[in-house]
């Protein structure tokens, strides 16, 4: 990636996916504070399941692949 974009286009690519990583934490946080629950799950005692784990990737991926 950094051969066909460049440093900076790839240090700005990463900074944004980093921000939308973020942002996709603080959505999920949002709607478990909008329906009121602690954790999305129970799978994983202690973590708050799969979800809680994952969220911050939910938004992040997809941006990064596009």
């Amino acid at each position: 990636m950094i051969d066909s974009w460049g440093i900076a286009n790839t240090f700005l690519a990463l900074m944004f996916c980093s921000l939308m990583s973020i942002a996709g934490d603080l959505i999920a946080s949002k709607a478990k504070r909008t329906i009121a629950i602690k954790d999305f799950g129970n799978l994983l005692p202690g973590h708050g399941g799969i979800l809680d784990r994952i969220d911050s990737h939910l938004v992040c991926i997809p941006i990064f692949f596009f």
